[in-house]
């Protein structure tokens, strides 16, 4: 009885639980915006050839 108690007050795994869904979470924006992000991607190198030429 004394162990359950225990194992129900530890709480060493409620961080690695956050963390797997700050992941889900941010995997899912990226699969959601990844036509954006490509885009604006693409935009900013484009952007960065461009003016690399005139330094």
């Amino acid at each position: 009885m004394r162990g359950i108690r225990e194992f129900i007050r530890e709480e060493d795994g409620v961080g690695v639980v956050e963390l797997i869904l700050i992941l889900v979470v941010l995997i899912g924006l990226v699969l959601i915006f990844k036509d954006q992000l490509t885009s604006l991607v693409n935009d900013i190198f484009d952007t960065i050839t461009k003016k690399a030429g005139k330094v």
